[in-house]
């Protein structure tokens, strides 16, 4: 009776902890949906450490394909912080998935309009969109890695069975058979094999830890998609068809799935029984044996689980995309594409500066920019640059109105020495710049590129004879070059195959006053030495500067 009594009180109180912990747990999704649905489009910063980044972008590096943006065009416009600008995303595999979207400039005008209608259709539907938001939270992150990183190297665990176990298991009722017996005996041999599957368990899960992180996620990710293919969001039809198949077929995973997951949960929350189960799981090898039948069935199914996974993602990316729209201040529209080859934007602005100067463009050629040090240029040429790619990737642009084909997009900008390879700045400029030439020559869509400061890495006669073939020999492909230079010759020798335009300023009072507003022309004004003074250089050391350039202008040559 007593015995009785003791689990009977044992049982109420874990009983007890479990129904509170599962409210506390109701509460917590009831405040989150709540701060879904005031704070969407609201941008918070988040922490990037270095290795997240790497794993953001494994399913990018698994899904490589002709056409996407390169790494030099990603890094030369600073696009690992428009991502953390724009990833409104909960999941590591949406995050994952908007970090390929951005790189995938090569989606035709069908599935761009197709991307439109989901992201219209969760922004103008909120109960929808919050209910995904919450599914994705509940499937969370997978840590360190991806989980392509561990798909990739299944292999590495060898074949994998569970007779081993089962035989091993098999002595726990014979032992207890032997106690009627022999009961020395049979304790002593339950105890030999709790002893040796304790010692076991440690060293078998030891091998395969960073493994059970992943398999977790997959199951995780299975009833995420339960919940996902009750919707009937006839706009998402698609995916929820490709969710709806991938879930079938790796729905055997989530047999005794629970005594997988216990004690492996990576998103907020315990159960109190899970402290319990730790050591039912130690004594008889339940999440090994599950993890070795989990195992088999996804090593014969990976086709499948990618294609899940991108359709998740693809729509958590929608959701994010209409949350980017929405924290852009100063606008955003939907581009249209012609097949024209000519660029027209309307009140462009760089996305990632609030109460920037907002420029316009239309380019039928070729568009060469000059003017001071810190003017505008470089910016200039990133905004279109960035634009383009964002029209081609998430059908967002940070302007009143973009219109242009569409393109294979490159750059030759924020370059610097490979010391990995040893190549001096000079030598991987010309490396750069070759790509795009070699691209202009190949079968495809137009090609448009950004130059800044043609062979900078050179000396001027050099830099002015080369940059003016180069910038030719691109027009003359059909390419849409947008280039800016300090080199005014440019501005003239080009003039039949590129538009000048320039950015100036105001020098009064001791300043240097930028408007950053886009001028038709090559500029007319210089301020390398005015800012120079302004800085505090010696006297004497500007006003022989100003003579320098006073007798080189009317003579033609140098004096110190």
């Amino acid at each position: 009776m007593e015995y009785i009594v003791f689990f009977g009180v044992f049982f109420v109180f874990f009983l007890f902890l479990f129904i509170k912990e599962a409210v506390s747990e109701k509460k917590r999704r009831k405040l989150f949906a709540k701060k879904l649905y005031e704070e969407y489009g609201m941008f918070r910063e988040r922490d990037y450490p270095p290795e997240r980044f790497l794993r953001i972008s494994s399913y990018f590096r698994k899904h490589r394909k002709d056409g996407q943006v390169d790494d030099i065009t990603w890094n030369d416009l600073d696009m690992d912080s428009l991502f953390k600008r724009m990833n409104f995303t909960q999941s590591a595999t949406g995050e994952e998935y908007l970090y390929y979207m951005l790189r995938d400039i090569t989606k035709s005008e069908e599935e761009l309009e197709h991307l439109e209608e989901v992201i219209c259709f969760f922004a103008k539907h909120p109960d929808d969109r919050v209910k995904y938001q919450l599914s994705m939270n509940k499937l969370g992150y997978t840590g360190k890695y991806s989980l392509y990183d561990y798909i990739d190297h299944l292999d590495v665990l060898g074949e994998r069975n569970n007779k081993k176990e089962y035989l091993v298991l098999a002595f726990y009722p014979i032992s207890l058979i032997i106690m009627f017996f022999s009961f020395p005996l049979g304790l002593s041999l339950f105890v030999g094999v709790m002893i040796y599957n304790l010692l076991s368990y440690y060293k078998t899960k030891s091998d395969i830890e960073p493994y059970i992180i992943s398999f977790v996620y997959v199951l995780r990710l299975l009833g995420v998609c339960d919940e996902i293919i009750r919707e009937k969001w006839d706009v998402c039809e698609k995916e929820l068809s490709t969710i709806s198949h991938g879930a079938k077929v790796l729905a055997p995973m989530k047999k005794g799935s629970y005594w997988f997951l216990a004690g492996n949960h990576s998103t907020t929350g315990s159960n109190p029984l899970e402290l319990i189960l730790d050591y039912g799981k130690m004594m008889f090898h339940i999440d090994l044996i599950q993890f070795n039948r989990i195992l088999e069935h996804l090593r014969n199914h990976i086709r499948e689980l990618d294609e899940l996974i991108t359709a998740v993602g693809y729509l958590e990316c929608a959701v994010s995309i209409g949350a980017f729209r929405l924290s852009l201040e100063d606008g955003y529209c939907i581009p249209t594409f012609g097949s024209e080859n000519c660029v027209q934007i309307v009140n462009g602005y760089h996305p990632m500066l609030t109460g920037a100067v907002k420029n316009s463009i239309t380019a039928g050629q070729g568009v060469l920019l000059t003017g001071s040090n810190a003017s505008g240029k470089s910016t200039f040429l990133k905004m279109v640059a960035l634009n383009a790619i964002l029209a081609q990737t998430i059908h967002t642009c940070s302007c009143e109105s973009y219109r242009a084909p569409l393109y294979r997009i490159f750059s030759s900008m924020s370059l610097r020495d490979d010391l990995s390879e040893g190549d001096s700045y000079f030598i991987v400029e010309i490396k750069a710049i070759k790509r795009i030439l070699d691209a202009s020559q190949t079968e495809g869509r137009p090609v448009l590129c950004f130059v800044d400061e043609v062979l900078r890495g050179t000396n001027t006669i050099e830099r002015i004879a080369a940059a003016a073939q180069i910038l030719r020999g691109l027009a003359d492909k059909g390419c849409m070059v947008f280039a800016a230079t300090h080199d005014m010759e440019l501005a003239q020798l080009l003039k039949e195959c590129m538009n000048n335009y320039h950015f100036e300023e105001d020098v009064r009072d001791g300043d240097v006053h930028f408007f950053y507003k886009l001028q038709e022309g090559p500029t007319k004004t210089r301020n390398a030495i005015k800012l120079l003074e302004m800085l505090g250089f010696r006297e004497d050391l500007v006003s022989r500067a100003n003579e320098s350039v006073r007798v080189f202008e009317q003579t033609g040559e140098w004096s110190l």
